[in-house]
């Protein structure tokens, strides 16, 4: 009876083992005394660009920087041109525990990676660590400390209470608006845009001559206004409007009365071609940039791809349309209530067994947002530096008060900038939980399925609106995401859980049968 209780407790530990997924379980991280610079480091960096190698050279410069400072320390950078590669390979890696050391990322995304316990380090006591906390006193570069940190960005790292991740880079959304083509259509704009204006000019362009040409550009193709990004576009128009998204507890909210109204409005501009996106028509900026849209809305961060002067072209230059470009904040419902969302790259730091190399991590992630990092980042885009402290240095002021010129001081893309800076108290940001990124990924479906039946003439109505609602649910789990509600169906257990509430069950009734048998052993 002892060797099978013994073989059962044996396959009990395997079963725990087996139960474990990647890093579930691991210690949670804790601040050494003092950093061991006696060691050697290697921590690895995966990082995203838009193709622009002058955010490379900002890394690799940054990297160089730190290391110079910190001789212990090489860091090893990979990049990725897209956020969602650097999502699915995190993911992939947390099951083999070969997550990078630093990562640029989103919170929503954070919020999946903390579905492993302590997969993510969590910052809170790393930011306000006298030592080697933001600005610490043994940190050898000049940091920022926390309260130099644009509180409405740090705040924005927060998930269930908690730090999870620093701030990078800042941006919004912003129209960018071929002006001379809205004097042409005898209209003039205020300094913010409602929704009912942008969609009246927008049937307005769409008038055209006997040739079959439009009026306003002379050409066979126009698109009045075009939206990049459908997510930000629904969850924006939510915002401003008062209406439900999700809440703080993770119940997702977004398929009510509302929705349903906004996506009414936009098929029927969709279905008369005023209205496009880029999954159906392609980059906004291609089309602004040839004269053959008005209204693009695009990321601040995308500014140096806006207008016919441009640094950073994608059409031809013969292609080209000369006219005047003006940034203004994105449609509004209330004017007096401006609702902007807040959006860009975060840190997170991951999880390791040693201490030291965790510590090591947190030093470059905090060099990341000095000043130097910060300023020389900013300046390939039309990104904010998150810190009080870089946003108020005399270069970035230099940098966005010259004189304007085509390439580092492109009208528009100080002018983006600008425009966050003097609206951060107007941006929001959604709840973050896991399974708000595929909420997130719904929202936009949402949008991109309606245009696509308006353009091609199907029916819109409640039963259309209804079997839409159904379909983004499937499709994005949104019924099985923990978010859903308290009282959800969690569907069956996995095979390893079954087997070890078996192994434990079975081992308990051998555990009473031997103390029963050994009773009645000494009874006779």
């Amino acid at each position: 009876m002892r060797k099978i209780l013994l073989s059962f407790v044996s396959l009990l530990i395997v079963l725990s083992l087996f139960g474990c997924h990647g890093s579930r379980g691991s210690a949670a991280f804790e601040i050494p005394e003092d950093f061991d610079e006696t060691r050697s480091y290697e921590i690895t960096f995966w990082a995203k660009n838009d193709t622009n190698i002058n955010q490379v050279n900002v890394y690799k410069k940054a990297i160089s920087d730190f290391e110079d400072i910190y001789p212990n320390i090489r860091v090893s950078l990979k990049l990725y041109t897209d956020y969602s590669r650097i999502y699915n390979d995190v993911i992939t890696n947390i099951s083999t525990n070969t997550t990078p050391n630093v990562c640029i990322t989103y919170p929503d995304h954070i919020a999946t990676y903390l579905t492993g316990n302590n997969t993510v380090v969590c910052l809170n006591d790393l930011l306000e660590d006298e030592k080697y906390g933001l600005g610490g006193s043994e940190v050898r570069f000049d940091a920022p400390k926390k309260d130099e940190v644009v509180k409405e960005f740090l705040q924005e790292g927060m998930i269930a209470g908690d730090y999870y991740a620093l701030p990078f880079m800042r941006s919004s959304e912003a129209l960018y608006v071929n002006k001379t083509y809205v004097e042409k259509l005898g209209y003039e704009l205020e300094d913010i845009i409602s929704w009912d204006k942008i969609f009246e000019i927008s049937e307005a362009a769409l008038a055209k001559d006997g040739d079959d040409n439009y009026l306003v550009n002379g050409q066979k193709v126009m698109i009045p206004f075009i939206y990049k990004s459908t997510d930000n576009m629904m969850i924006s128009m939510l915002k401003q409007l008062g209406a439900p998204y999700s809440d703080d507890e993770g119940n997702i909210l977004i398929f009510n009365d509302m929705t349903r109204d906004i996506l009414y409005e936009i098929a029927g501009h969709a279905r008369s071609q005023a209205f496009s996106t880029f999954k159906i028509s392609s980059y906004p900026a291609n089309f602004l940039n040839a004269g053959q849209c008005i209204f693009a809305i695009d990321s601040t961060a995308g500014a140096t791809w806006m207008g016919s002067k441009a640094p950073l072209l994608d059409i031809p230059e013969d292609q080209l349309v000369d006219f005047e470009t003006i940034v203004m904040p994105i449609p509004q419902y209330d004017e007096n209530n401006l609702q902007m969302i807040s959006q860009g790259p975060s840190l997170c730091i991951f999880n390791k067994a040693d201490p030291q190399e965790v510590l090591a991590s947190w030093l470059f992630a905090q060099y990341l947002i000095s000043n130097d990092v910060q300023i020389a980042y900013s300046k390939t885009e039309g990104y904010v530096p998150v810190t009080y402290k870089a946003q108020s240095d005399p270069v970035y002021q230099d940098y966005l008060n010259a004189d304007y010129d085509e390439k580092e001081h492109y009208q528009v893309k100080i002018e983006a900038s600008k425009l966050l800076i003097d609206h951060i108290s107007d941006t929001f940001v959604t709840s973050v939980f896991n399974g708000s990124a595929s909420l997130r990924d719904a929202a936009g479906s949402l949008i991109e399925n309606t245009c696509k039946s308006a353009r091609r003439g199907e029916s819109i109505d409640d039963a259309f609106f209804d079997a839409l609602y159904e379909k983004v649910t499937s499709l994005y789990h949104l019924d099985q995401s923990s978010a859903v509600s308290a009282d959800r169906d969690l569907g069956p257990l996995p095979v390893t859980s079954k087997a070890l509430l078996s192994v434990l069950a079975f081992a308990w009734i051998c555990i009473a049968f031997y103390y029963f048998r050994s009773i009645r052993k000494d009874s006779r």
